[in-house]
């Protein structure tokens, strides 16, 4: 009896999953269960937020409910409503307002190990992307990897006067930047029932998915939240102005409601009530307004101020950050047009710094104009911003700053640069091993491949990217040879293009004053 007893049991546990300890767990609201994948428990669909439908559109984030039962966390959550789907499976993942949700998967076997955590924040101009996918060579690695769902767009971003009267502390928009703050509370909260360590929590994004990065450091509501922060083409360190004037500055939290009274005109609405019965496919049509008018704002509230004050005053949450640009990315955001109408553009936005702009950023012929209209894109939407975060961080805090300029041109992207340089997304398969295009690497791609991953892997156990047979990668130090360049190889050199990195700096200075 007791051999036959010992022989059931054994083909019992020899039938479970190696962790099937972690496929259930129990969280704040309630009993939770994932999936398997790939040997690991995959938590995909957890919502940590209610439903912002109905009476909850445009309103802060309202914390989930507890639940009865176990909820199953074995699918993708809905897409959040955008005008396009670029690269984001959206003939696999539906679309709906029902989208803060967040993913899980973790390595651990039991909920004691305190494993270090990563969090990616997608990207897409505040417009557009989804969270869904996993990362298996950081699991491998003995990370817990996440990724949050927020809103975007219009149903993201509205700032409206009477959706600022209906908020109990006076304020509308950045609907979609608490979205990240409650996810990262929540994963803070509740990391440890999947084996995590919520003081070994690293936040990451790409373009918006940076931006928001770059946000979040300086948001007092993330405090104590992160301990490290990795942006990738991403940064906010914009003046703050009543018009963005071609990326230019922050909008205020007024000129912003303004803006929505505009869109609520031009959709021949007379209320947010009857706002909040158009469908979100009638609110998110218009790509244009979606791009430009929704976006970020400072409320005094989860943005406060102009974060380069900020710094100076080192008024930011102090952690260890990886962060740097593309050499070509404002190419993806440019396109040919004439000098006179190219002069025209540089006027209307730079006004009395124009004549100075063109003679750092001249151009004669049409392609000249492409190539100079890219540049003054990636310096000033990406490149200024991040420099500008590496020379405060580095004169106010104590977190250690480590900066990459990555200029690897590959067929494994999603836009080749037509000089040779890095298009805007381009390190994301040398970061993460996505593949984009045809998805071929040279040798040397591919040992550059393995050794950023393992710069990234790194920082996020440690907030040292530094590690055994990797080229030693020295703490930013502005106007010293501190820089990694990622160019067929990697090797340590200044900030490239410094003359229109001063440019930029005189002039968000001047808009400053």
């Amino acid at each position: 009896m007791k051999k036959y007893l010992f022989f059931t049991i054994a083909a019992m546990m020899m039938a479970l999953p190696s962790n099937a300890q972690l496929l259930r767990t129990t969280v704040a609201q309630g009993e939770i269960e994932g999936v398997e994948h790939e040997g690991h428990a995959l938590f995909m669909n957890i919502p940590y937020a209610e439903a912002p439908v109905g009476d909850l559109r445009w309103k802060a984030p309202v914390a989930k409910k507890p639940w009865t039962g176990v909820y199953k966390a074995d699918k993708w959550g809905a897409r959040p409503p955008q005008p396009t789907d670029p690269n984001q499976k959206g003939n696999e993942i539906a679309m709906g307002e029902d989208c803060l949700y967040l993913s899980v998967e973790t390595p651990a076997k039991s909920k004691d190990e305190r494993l270090p955590v990563f969090v990616m924040i997608h990207g897409g101009g505040f417009t557009t992307g989804s969270y869904s996918g996993t990362q298996e060579s950081f699991i491998r690695e003995g990370i817990i990897y996440c990724s949050i769902e927020y809103r975007l767009g219009v149903l993201g971003f509205l700032a409206h006067p009477d959706l600022a009267k209906e908020s109990p502390r006076g304020i509308s928009g950045n609907y979609g930047i608490q979205d990240q703050i409650m996810a990262l509370q929540w994963i803070h909260d509740n990391i440890a029932a999947f084996g995590g360590d919520p003081d070994k929590i690293t936040i990451a994004g790409e373009s918006a998915g940076g931006i928001s990065v770059s946000m979040l450091c300086a948001s007092p509501l993330c405090k104590g939240l992160f301990r490290g922060a990795i942006s990738e083409s991403g940064s906010s360190f914009w003046p703050v102005s009543d018009k963005r004037s071609g990326n230019t500055a922050m909008v205020t939290e007024k000129a912003a409601q303004q803006q929505g009274v505009e869109y609520q005109n031009k959709l021949k609405q007379k209320s947010i009530k009857q706002m909040r019965k158009l469908s979100y496919e009638e609110l998110t049509k218009d790509i244009q307004m979606q791009m430009e008018s929704f976006w970020p704002v400072v409320d005094n509230y989860a943005i406060t101020d102009d974060q380069y004050k900020l710094y100076e005053a080192g008024n930011y949450n102090d952690v260890n950050v990886l962060i740097g640009t593309n050499s070509d990315e404002g190419s993806m955001f440019s396109r040919p047009t004439s000098v006179e109408e190219y002069e025209k553009r540089i006027r209307e936005n730079y006004g009395e710094w124009a004549d100075r702009l063109l003679k750092v950023y001249p151009a004669k012929d049409e392609k000249e104009v492409y190539f100079a209209s890219s540049d003054i894109f990636r310096d000033g939407s990406f490149a200024w911003g991040t420099y500008a975060w590496a020379n405060l961080q580095t004169k106010t805090g104590k977190g250690k700053v480590y900066m990459y300029y990555f200029d690897q041109d590959s067929e494994n992207t999603i836009l080749r640069s037509f000089r040779g340089g890095a298009s805007h997304v381009a390190e994301m398969p040398f970061f993460y091993g996505y593949k984009f295009g045809s998805g071929k690497m040279t040798a040397t791609e591919q040992q550059m491949e393995k050794i950023i991953t393992n710069y990234i892997i790194n920082f996020t156990k440690t907030g040292d990217p530094n590690g055994s047979h990797l080229p030693y990668w020295t703490i930013y130090e502005q106007g010293k040879p501190t820089v990694m360049i990622m160019r067929e190889g990697l090797h340590l050199d200044n900030v490239p293009n410094q003359e229109q990195l001063d440019f930029f700096e005189e002039f968000f200075k001047s808009k400053r004053n």
